[in-house]
């Protein structure tokens, strides 16, 4: 590879990794996805998904807020009645 084929390639790369590192930072800050977008220039916010997928700090977020519900785990049993009328069958 020629040195003027390595210096675009090192440019191209620089201005991709700044604008995810910057679309990056935006999700984590509150702004919307569909503002991402925008700015990025999808034509869709299916697009701009994949830094939602990527970004472990809000998922470990949204975990955090996540809580249990007060009431205990209670597993239903079918009646008696039911479970003769099913293996009646």
């Amino acid at each position: 590879m020629e040195v003027s084929n390595v210096a675009a390639v090192c440019r191209l790369f620089r201005v991709r990794h700044s604008r995810h590192s910057t679309a990056m930072h935006l999700l984590q800050s509150g702004v919307d996805l569909t503002v991402i977008a925008l700015w990025l220039g999808h034509e869709s916010t299916a697009t701009t998904h994949m830094y939602v997928e990527a970004d472990l700090t809000m998922k470990k977020r949204a975990i955090e807020k996540i809580t249990m519900p007060a009431s205990k785990f209670r597993q239903d049993r079918p009646s008696d009645r039911l479970l003769a009328f099913l293996e009646a069958l």
